[in-house]
Parts: structure tokens; C-alpha cells; sequence
């Protein structure tokens, strides 16, 4: 900014007099460590590719947000053209920004599907692409993920007409994505529905007092007093007193 350069070494006296331990990952950081630390603000998103009963190929593109693992289908299609794509990356900046919600970085995988123009309207919009490495899917792990899932569970079970058939049937399964079904990567919780905060436990916190069964208690039968029976010797003539229950 001054234009004075600083010699590496200098840096280093400094923080060694100032008493700061070097910190190894500040010169390098891990894709895994990316993906946690950018969770909230990390879009991805992929083509899906399904067959109709006519045998017409469907390219499906859906957007996830790694955060809370919602997922969003921008649309489906025959024919997946530059326009087409890009008129769906503005229909999603501009859900987003009326829901107020804040994207970065956008992850993507080097698919000639994407054309320029993707890129360019994510841009405007304040959302970088980040491109995944080649023939390598587990730096985009969590849409092939959900890819898998909307395979194993729906459209493996489902006979697909035509392309409005198809919206129809993602769209249910959407809502069922997003509203109701747990997930393991956000403490089984649901991406519209978050757990609530844990129950504050700090010293001195009286909890509430239980819920006290309002049921009678349990009644045993009556004991039955002992009686006595009194039995007379034949030979003696004496009687004598038995104990016994009646």
C-alpha cells in the first residue's frame, strides 16, 4: 500500500519478539478444512442425468447449500443450451436474494455444460465459481452425495413420462428433502427445520420440576385376619386352639 517491500525475515523477527508461534496452516489449508470453514456462505452444484419411458436423456441441474444441506432444482431439460444455463443462475441469485441469504463461492466441476455466461451472472450476483479438480468428485463429495441419494430413493423407483412428470416428481421431492428427512452431516436435523439450541446447564440452574403421574397408587387386597379353631381330643376330652387362616 506504501510501497515499502518487507523482507520475510523481518516478519519473522517481529512475531518472534512479539511472541507469536509460527502457525503452519496459515501458509496452507486443506480442502476439507475450506468446505467447514465456508460452510454457511459454500454453494455446489451438478447436472443430474435421467431417462423417460420415451428415452429421451433429461439433464436435471441442482444447487445444494452446504450448511444447512438444502437442496434446489433450477430446472430440467433435453437440451441443456449456454442461455439456459445462465437463465438459471440468475433465477438463483435472485431467490436468494430475496430469501437474504449470502453466498460466496459457488462449487462447480469442469463440465462443458457451464458455459461462460454461468459464471459471469454468479459473479455479478458477489458469488465466485470454484472449480474441482479433474476426474476428481469428492472435492464436490456432498452433490454427488444428494445426486446418489435422489437415484436410490426416487428415481429408481419411479416410471418418468415426459419432462413435466419429471419437475413434478423433483419438486415433491424437494419438499421432502428440505422439510422432513434427517441428515447425519448437520446432527440429523432437517435443512428447513434446525435443531433447537441445547438446554442451558450452567452451575446454580434449577431445572423445572418433572411432570408427577396424576395415576392412584397401586392397592393390594385386604390381608385376611388369622382365626383361631378350637379342636377337642376324643381320648383326652381337652380342647385345644389351632392357628389358621379362614
Amino acid at each position: 500500500m506504501l510501497g515499502v517491500e518487507v523482507d520475510a525475515s523481518t516478519v519473522w523477527d517481529i512475531l518472534k519478539e512479539a511472541g507469536i508461534a509460527p502457525a503452519p496452516e496459515r501458509n496452507s489449508r486443506t480442502w476439507a478444512t475450506f468446505l467447514r470453514a465456508q460452510a454457511d456462505a459454500l454453494l455446489a452444484c451438478d447436472f443430474m442425468e435421467t431417462v423417460t419411458l420415451s428415452g429421451m436423456r433429461m439433464y436435471v441441474l441442482v444447487v445444494i447449500e452446504h450448511g444447512s444441506r438444502r437442496i434446489r432444482v433450477l430446472g430440467a431439460t433435453a437440451h441443456p443450451s449456454a442461455s439456459w444455463v445462465a437463465q438459471t443462475a440468475k433465477n438463483l441469485a435472485m431467490d436468494l436474494e430475496d430469501l437474504g441469504r449470502r453466498a460466496r463461492f459457488m462449487i462447480r466441476d469442469r463440465d462443458r455444460k457451464f458455459p461462460a455466461l454461468f459464471d459471469a451472472v454468479l459473479k455479478d450476483a458477489g458469488i465466485d465459481v470454484v472449480l474441482s479438480g479433474i476426474q476428481m468428485p469428492r472435492m464436490n463429495s456432498i452433490t454427488e452425495r444428494r445426486i446418489q441419494t435422489c437415484r436410490r430413493e426416487l428415481l429408481d423407483r419411479t416410471l418418468i413420462w415426459n419432462q413435466r412428470h419429471l419437475l413434478h416428481t423433483l419438486r415433491e421431492f424437494e419438499q421432502f428433502y428440505n422439510g422432513h428427512r434427517p441428515h447425519q452431516g448437520i446432527a440429523n436435523a432437517r435443512p428447513l427445520h434446525p435443531l433447537p439450541p441445547p438446554t442451558d446447564r450452567r452451575p446454580g440452574h434449577v431445572s423445572p420440576p418433572r411432570h408427577t403421574s396424576t395415576r392412584s397408587p397401586r392397592r393390594h387386597p385386604p390381608r385376611i385376619p388369622e382365626c383361631g379353631l378350637t379342636c377337642t381330643d376324643e381320648v383326652s376330652g381337652k380342647g385345644s386352639v389351632i392357628a389358621g387362616q379362614g
